[in-house]
């Protein structure tokens, strides 16, 4: 009997934080573009002293990357309604990861352009410190989804 009741405890919470997670990720798709674009860009303002032209031009490339990614959310969500929900080819993988190789870059010489030299260098470890963060979450995530398949 306690074996049971254990079984359907760990179900429950399963079930539970599976449905949590994607709550948090239609929150964020309850944003518009220029919501996220704003946001992003006061953040940046806080955190790099931006100046009133740095502003404007930073807020046009959150808009336009903000708008990109609804995009590609939303042809994601729509293939994934309609498919088996394979995963991608060795190609597609590759393709995709050049993609955003190829954005990382092009947004670099973007800021590079736009900051002074001190700003450039802090948004520089800024962007490192999201990066390290996202792949320690991806890692723990991969261990757990590991840890719950055995």
């Amino acid at each position: 009997m306690k074996k049971v009741m254990a079984i359907l405890f760990f179900s429950f919470c399963l079930i539970a934080n599976a449905q949590e997670k994607k709550e948090r990720a239609n929150k964020m798709q309850d944003y518009i573009p220029e919501e996220m674009a704003q946001v992003q860009t006061k953040q940046m303002t806080l955190d790099l002293d931006l100046t009133e032209t740095q502003q404007k031009q930073v807020q046009q490339i959150n808009l336009k990357n903000a708008q990109e990614r609804k995009a590609k959310y939303e042809a994601k969500e729509k293939a994934s309604k309609n498919s088996d929900k394979e995963k991608p080819s060795k190609d597609e993988r590759l393709k995709m990861k050049n993609e955003h190789l190829d954005r990382q870059i092009e947004m670099k010489k973007k800021m590079k352009n736009i900051l002074n030299e001190d700003q450039y260098k802090k948004w520089e470890e800024i962007t490192k410190d999201k990066r390290e963060k996202q792949k320690a979450q991806m890692h723990q995530k991969k261990k757990m989804h590991h840890s719950e398949n055995k």
